[in-house]
């Protein structure tokens, strides 16, 4: 099958039998009808029908035509160069908001299988899994989800302690026969849960034992599979939200409830020394960071088209303390631009012939977008202002009182309505729940960020030395 149309992906996915509980009630029937994931699966299936438009295909499929780009392993910077245009374009669809477009976690299924060889080091079926599991979602041009974060009670992953008898929290191994393993407990926090085909289960980097590390797949409607699902942030209507209407993901807990997981599906298991190497030797790090990082710019751009929307609306421009906030955004558009183009232009082979973009500049932009996201958006909040809290609605629009809304709510070069939307998507953007979550999203994308930022310090020691050492040899000649 190889590639599939939005129409087979749509069918594909409809056929599931996930177990999903959303809002107190259990999601029956097709979930690509249901209102809380309608709208984000049709957004998806639109990026697959892109692949295969003839006015696409050289950036969005694979060189030997046979897959799409995010299961394509790049072996030259040219590649590399593919995949950021190839990334930029699918995100462009969706306006960068899109956390868990289907790249994202194919990228991490791709550069594993790249790396099975560093999976062999602990047994050569753990290889053969990878490379199984790999070529599986490119026959099937499956979409996955991931989980790799462990909930905790009082910073601990299991409950209570003492003589009780432990129940796990954090999702471990309880059991394992020559067939596979079974595994009980929760992790955090699968975007989209539920209504992809498969779920990618890394280890944590915070375990207490052997048993809560391993790595593998699942079906997402595997059974004894739970998705506990927040509450949709969903809306009927795209004038009113225009982003929440159409592009709300849905994120939710992952319990497994003794799942059995068959060996064939398991790529890592009960290795710590393994785990440890994982992101930094297969290249998965520097290239969630730079599928991330590729998609921040995208939204970037779509922030300042939308501040500069309202300052043309509003027609503010000739103040300089609103020239300089749109400065801002310019400024923070170039920055990201510049991470990944020194990312791509540092990019070196790793010892599986992967051509992995430089690490360095993507922790960098990963820390640098999480300290300016909330920046940016503060942004729009203050050029729309009061406007997002007096908006009118659609339904305003078709009331009585349309012909006052156009009196004294129109813009001095638009009209009221013209306005309205405008306005409705700015606030949907920086003021509702969807936008108060993609604030969140974006934040936390990579893990805390004072951690982020110390983890940029402590990896950036031998550069910092250099230029320590740089300034004490001009020390020396002021003796």
């Amino acid at each position: 099958m190889a590639m599939v149309t939005g129409a087979d992906y749509l069918k594909r996915i409809a056929q599931l039998e996930s177990t999903i509980w959303i809002d107190g009630e259990f999601v029956k029937g097709k979930s690509t009808e249901h209102p809380a994931f309608k709208a984000v699966l049709e957004a998806k299936a639109s990026l697959y029908d892109m692949v295969l438009d003839d006015a696409h295909a050289d950036i969005l499929q694979a060189s030997d035509k046979n897959a799409n780009f995010s299961f394509e392993i790049p072996r030259t910077k040219a590649d590399l160069t593919k995949r950021r245009k190839a990334t930029q374009l699918w995100a462009q669809s969706t306006l960068g908001v899109l956390g868990r477009s289907p790249e994202y976690v194919n990228t991490m299924i791709a550069i594993m299988a790249g790396a099975k060889d560093f999976f062999a080091e602990d047994g050569k079926e753990y290889g053969e899994s990878i490379q199984s599991i790999y070529e599986r979602a490119v026959k099937n041009d499956y979409t996955f989800t991931h989980t790799f974060v462990n909930p905790s009670i009082s910073r601990k992953p299991f409950y209570p302690d003492g003589e009780s008898v432990e129940q796990p929290v954090a999702a471990k191994i309880i059991e394992e026969n020559e067939k596979g393993v079974v595994i009980d407990g929760a992790r955090l926090l699968a975007t989209q849960g539920g209504i992809t085909d498969e779920l990618l289960v890394l280890p944590s980097a915070a375990f207490v034992d052997s048993d809560y590390l391993f790595g593998c797949t699942v079906p997402s409607d595997t059974e004894g599979l739970l998705f506990l699902s927040r509450p949709s942030f969903g809306k009927e209507t795209q004038f009113d939200y225009p982003l929440s209407a159409t592009l709300e993901e849905g994120d939710a807990v992952v319990v497994f409830d003794h799942v059995f997981v068959p060996w064939e599906r398991v790529f890592m298991y009960r290795n710590e020394w393994l785990m440890s190497q994982l992101f930094a030797r297969t290249g998965i790090e520097a290239f969630l960071l730079y599928q991330a990082a590729n998609r921040q710019i995208v939204k970037t751009e779509w922030l300042l088209g939308v501040a500069q929307a309202l300052v043309d609306t509003l027609n503010i421009g000739q103040h300089t303390h609103v020239q300089g906030k749109v400065s801002e955004v310019i400024v923070a558009l170039e920055a990201m631009r510049g991470f990944v183009y020194s990312a791509e232009t540092q990019a070196q082979a790793n010892e599986y012939e992967i051509m992995v973009p430089k690490l360095e500049p993507l922790k960098a932009s990963a820390c640098y977008f999480q300290m300016t996201y909330a920046r940016l958006i503060e942004i729009i909040q203050l050029l729309g202002a009061s406007h997002f809290i007096s908006a009118p609605s659609k339904k305003d629009f078709a009331s009585p009182i349309a012909g006052r809304l156009e009196r004294f709510m129109r813009g001095e070069y638009t009209s009221a309505k013209e306005k309205t939307k405008l306005l409705r998507l700015a606030r949907d953007l920086s003021i509702s729940e969807f936008g108060s979550r993609q604030m969140l999203y974006e934040r936390y994308f990579f893990g805390d960020p004072v951690r982020v930022a110390s983890g940029l310090y402590h990896f950036a020691d031998c550069q910092k030395q250099k230029y320590v050492e740089w300034v004490q040899t001009f020390l020396k000649k002021m003796d």
